[in-house]
């Protein structure tokens, strides 16, 4: 695996936790039933697994290593969920049989991953025959913003440089059909859809994290340790973040590939 780009320091988790099911993964929800047993790939501080528990039968939750499944684990006790359980695990080689899954889901996955290909290929070896395999990323290349600002021109590249350096692909949005095909995908449904920020309480939660992750998590230590950026760099790309979010006009959408993959 990879170096994952963002860590769970509390300004990413604040973040993560505010994902559910309704506005993450809206592409799969009308696919799920009672019966189903989901597999769900990446389910980090476990809001969307915790969702997704609730309207299948059995989840399984697989984060990377140790530390990223207690959070699954911490917020499905939290939430009293009690289908679901959480194994780590590599998706590249998943130590699962063949065929064992309804449904596998990422999110937010493959623009991490070393080889998403790879991964889709895992995924699709534990779907069952008519199953599904559903997977959504950003695209970092289109956010689009406003107003302009030279400084969040240069958050985009330092963490476009970030991610590149850790082996991701940040513009795996637009690439998960294309990944789909090469892991042998025939079925195959793609899709987009976004996140957008344009009220004042938007702004200020989506311009404080980012400002917040510019001077307080892995990505601002790896910007300094690369020597990509200073620390009053950083300084001033994350006040440019709290300018943004102040702005009555400011506004930010977030867009996201979607692939639904019948195996």
């Amino acid at each position: 695996m990879n170096t994952y780009t963002h860590g769970h320091a509390e300004a990413v988790l604040r973040s993560h936790r505010w994902r559910t099911a309704e506005n993450s993964a809206a592409h799969l929800l009308p696919h799920l039933d009672g019966d189903q047993r989901l597999l769900d790939i990446g389910s980090g501080p476990g809001t969307i697994t915790a969702d997704l528990a609730r309207l299948v039968g059995e989840v399984v939750a697989l984060e990377i290593d140790d530390a990223a499944a207690d959070l699954t684990r911490a917020e499905l006790e939290r939430q009293g969920v009690t289908n679901a359980t959480v194994v780590v695990g590599d998706v590249h080689a998943l130590d699962l049989v063949d065929d064992d899954f309804d449904v596998v889901h990422a999110h937010q996955v493959l623009q991490h991953v070393a080889d998403p290909v790879a991964a889709l290929r895992e995924m699709r070896r534990v779907t069952r025959p008519g199953g599904l395999v559903a997977v959504r990323d950003s695209d970092y290349g289109h956010f689009s913003w406003h107003p302009a600002s030279p400084g969040l021109d240069r958050w985009l590249e330092l963490y476009d440089a970030a991610a590149r350096a850790n082996g991701g692909e940040p513009h795996a949005g637009r690439m998960l059909l294309a990944w789909a095909h090469a892991a042998g995908a025939t079925d195959v449904e793609a899709s987009s859809s976004t996140w957008c920020f344009a009220d004042p309480d938007d702004r200020a939660w989506w311009g404080s994290l980012w400002a917040d992750r510019l001077t307080s998590t892995g990505l601002a230590r790896q910007l300094l340790d690369e020597g990509r950026a200073t620390p009053d760099e950083l300084a001033t790309v994350a006040a440019a973040w709290r300018d943004w979010a102040a702005h009555p006009d400011g506004w930010f959408s977030v867009l996201h590939g979607e692939v639904l993959i019948r195996a």
